[in-house]
């Protein structure tokens, strides 16, 4: 089908941009940005993949496979402009990958059914998915950073290290990332609120509790960093497990109702 031609494009795409990070990278570290012209068309072709899926089925497709291609489609779009405006371009050697595997995964792991949403129920869902991509992000850069602190106290930077910004730098991006995420992740719980009915239901308590305990992990966390500097393993420690937490609320539900027992959200 067409939308499965344009999905395996978007990961050949990403896979290029992929290789081309690497090579670029490898000889000279501030030059990683010329491969990322080959992900903007992946993105592009991605965006058109969900689209013509959504066509097809005169609506949002927002099951489990589709979910994880969306947040993966977030990712790539959210490390392309960090590595455009940030010398970050080696985050996308993790997160294109990731996105090639997802959008695949998305075509032929079969569609899901178009979900009777109105507007305000898809504002909810999309500032969800949102949020989970900018903390999954968010996780990256705060392992890069804890590897980055590893070799600069034990006098080892080297290889893809030198590829990332300066300690303080990436350190300033993580907590820009972790922000963005509290912000979209506070929308979201809000619109729940707000737009959805039932929300301590059987089949929404849960994912409500978790998705809570994740926004009161990252509140702490940003309170923390303004009040008492919290920084390095620490901030590391609480971006993972807010977003283990966001993880297991949305997709760990998604996985057990719609492909374990299948049955709908």
């Amino acid at each position: 089908m067409a939308d499965s031609t344009i999905s395996l494009l978007a990961a050949a795409l990403y896979l290029a941009a992929t290789a081309g990070l690497v090579r670029s990278l490898r000889a000279d570290p501030e030059r990683g940005r010329a491969a990322l012209w080959l992900a903007v068309p992946a993105i592009v072709l991605h965006v058109a993949a969900h689209a013509m899926g959504w066509s097809r089925l005169h609506g949002p497709d927002l099951h489990f496979f589709a979910a994880l291609s969306l947040v993966a489609l977030g990712m790539a779009a959210m490390s392309t402009l960090a590595a455009a405006t940030q010398r970050m371009a080696a985050l996308g050697v993790l997160v294109y990958p990731l996105a090639a595997a997802m959008v695949v995964l998305y075509a032929f792991a079969g569609h899901g059914h178009a979900e009777a949403l109105d507007w305000r129920l898809q504002l909810h869902a999309w500032l969800a998915l949102l949020a989970y991509a900018a903390l999954a992000v968010a996780a990256l850069i705060a392992i890069a950073l804890w590897f980055q602190d590893r070799a600069l106290r034990a006098r080892e930077l080297h290889g893809w290290m030198r590829a990332l910004p300066p300690l303080v730098q990436l350190e300033a991006l993580l907590f820009r990332s972790l922000w963005a995420s509290f912000l979209l992740l506070s929308a979201a719980l809000l619109t729940g609120i707000v737009f959805v009915e039932n929300l301590l239901a059987q089949h929404l308590w849960h994912k409500t509790v978790l998705s809570v305990l994740s926004w009161l992990v990252l509140a702490a966390l940003l309170f923390g960093r303004w009040r008492y500097g919290w920084r390095g393993a620490r901030a590391v420690k609480l971006t993972l497990t807010s977003m283990l937490l966001l993880g297991l609320a949305f997709f760990g539900s998604k996985y057990v109702l719609e492909v374990l027992l299948h049955r709908g959200m």
